[in-house]
Order: C-alpha cells, then structure tokens, then sequence
C-alpha cells in the first residue's frame, strides 16, 4: 500500500491562515508536499506558511468570490512553486440564524464565499491541472463541505445548503473530470464540529438563538449525536485531507468523505 508521501507535489490550501485550513497546510507539508497558503489575511497567512514544516512553502493573497483573484493565485502558485497537484477548497463563511429571520445580506454572504467560492476553485483548479494546463499533470482536488449536508441541525439552515450545494459540485466536477480525461479527482469532506473559532462561535451562537441553554449544552447536544463521543480534532480533518490528496486514494473520486464520528451517520 502507498504511503501517504506527497514529496514532490505542491498543494494550494484556501483560507489557510487559521483554523481547519491552517492545520490542514501542517498535515500536507508533513507529508512533503510543498504548500502554498492562500487567504485574505496576509498576515496571517504568511505567518502560516512560514512555520510549516520543509522548505520551498509560501502565500497568495486570495479572495475566493473573485475570479480575477483565482487566475492570478493559480498561475502564480503553478509558475512559482513547481505546479499544482492538490487544492483544497477550504475557505467558507458561517452566519447562524433561524429560518425565520434570515438576512438576504448574509445569504448572499455565505453563497459568494461557500459555493461561488468553491465553483471558481473548482474551475481554476482544473484548468491548471488538465493536460493542457499550466500545471498539466492532473492532481487532487478537495472541498471541505460539513456535516451539516447531511443532517437537519438548527439555526444552520443556510450554511447547511450551501454545503448541501459543495456536495453537488464536487460530484457534478469528478464525472466532468472524468469524462474529459483530465486525471484529476475531485472529492470533498463533510468535517464534524471541531473546536476553532467557527466552532465555538456557532456553539456560543445557538444559545444566542435560544435553541440551546448554554454554549457548553449545544456543545453537549453534539456530542450526545456523534458515536465516538467527542468533537472533532483539527488533525482528525487534516489528515482525511492529506488521505485524499495521496495514492492511497488513487481510486477514490467522486465522493463525500464523513469525518464526524459518526454524528452525520
């Protein structure tokens, strides 16, 4: 069986500076891949990228919902950093709220950066790997959907479709890929509730909500729904990431990844 090298190989991580995404950018550059952060957060970021594990890492300014953005990232990452193996749609936006008061602000918020975010990753990602790319060598391609595709939790509802939406993408882009010979696979992670600043902003947000008495009881609730008993760990997600953008998932392509503990079951 391959083991999970990725020496030789140069990942793009979008909305690596901090959070799933910054432990995300650890996990590959662990596995030897060259890693190139990409975020809004240039400071941030380039902090990141600069403590990653290896030499030949680096950052892009990056703004997702921009397609301007997406060209000039990806061929600065595919002429800068030795190509583009793996990319990691990773940057999304979380704003809770009951159906009832739904704000079209934030809708339009969490569908430019979740799913036209994602689209337009989707888009450049391919083009630079299929073989008359800039990178041309085919590759990996990973977005991070949720769990909350898969399950009816409150005071989500928008970013729930959102990632219902991310799901639909990545399958609709694998059978494209496919189809047209491009060699590359295209997957997506549904991540269970870990504990980042998104995570215990929603936690603190659902009690807000009234759906639950107290941040530490909506956590609890959590917990009470996933098999394995616990949240989620930044490197339980990472290392689902650096899975698929391995060997080892030659053959897996197409697919919804749960890594939830079971809670999406």
């Amino acid at each position: 069986m391959p083991q999970l090298d990725l020496s030789g190989r140069t990942a793009l991580v979008t909305g690596g500076a901090q959070g799933l995404g910054e432990g995300m950018a650890h996990a590959l550059a662990a596995a030897g891949a060259r890693v190139v952060v990409a975020d809004l957060q240039d400071d941030l970021g380039e902090k990141v990228a600069d403590s990653l594990e290896g030499d030949g890492h680096g950052f892009v300014h990056l703004d997702v919902t921009d397609e301007g953005s997406w060209e000039n990232a990806v061929t600065a990452v595919a002429s800068g950093f030795g190509g583009l193996d793996v990319l990691v749609n990773n940057a999304g936006v979380e704003i809770s709220s009951l159906v009832v008061d739904v704000d079209p602000k934030d809708i339009r918020t969490m569908l430019e950066v979740n799913v036209l975010g994602t689209a337009l990753g989707l888009k450049w990602g391919l083009r630079a790997m299929r073989p008359d790319g800039v990178a041309g060598r085919g590759g990996s391609i990973i977005n991070i959907s949720s769990v909350a595709a898969t399950i009816a939790f409150p005071g989500i509802p928008i970013y729930s479709a959102t990632k219902s939406a991310v799901d639909r993408l990545t399958r609709v882009a694998a059978m494209e890929a496919g189809k047209l010979g491009y060699g590359v696979r295209v997957n997506c992670v549904y991540p269970g509730l870990v504990p980042t600043a998104m995570g215990q902003g929603l936690a603190v947000d659902m009690a807000a909500l009234g759906l639950f008495g107290s941040p530490e009881e909506a956590v609890g609730a959590v917990v009470e729904l996933t098999p394995s008993g616990r949240l989620g760990e930044v490197a339980d997600i990472a290392d689902a990431v650096v899975f698929l953008a391995s060997d080892s998932a030659r053959f897996v392509n197409g697919i919804g990844l749960p890594v939830d503990g079971g809670m999406g079951m």
